[in-house]
């Protein structure tokens, strides 16, 4: 456990973790298939095609993972109040920045 696992037992995206881990098979592919690209001296703009794709696909699963710690872990969070509520919602607004930034 990391230092931000605090008192819950399962995270938000449990219930569509199968899912979430399938996608990131497919983005795994793409990055590989990327280094293939670069290794057989593909165009560069076709190269940069498939890293829009790729960083678009991150994008998405990071929303979603975002999504549902704003409907599960935070929400819980708010819901007993405290410092835990608090450091929730900074831990959230923490990420959002980390996301507009990338």
């Amino acid at each position: 456990m990391t230092t931000t696992d605090t008192h819950h037992a399962s995270h938000g995206y449990i219930s569509d973790k199968d899912r979430y881990l399938n996608r990131l098979k497919r983005i795994e592919g793409q990055a590989r298939g990327i280094s293939r690209m670069v290794d057989e001296e593909v165009y560069c703009i076709d190269i940069l095609t498939q890293i829009s794709a790729l960083t678009s696909a991150l994008q998405t699963v990071a929303v979603g993972l975002l999504d549902d710690h704003l409907k599960h872990c935070v929400l819980d969070a708010a819901r007993a109040g405290g410092d835990e509520a608090e450091q929730k919602i900074k831990e959230a607004s923490d990420a959002i920045a980390r996301l507009v930034r990338s």
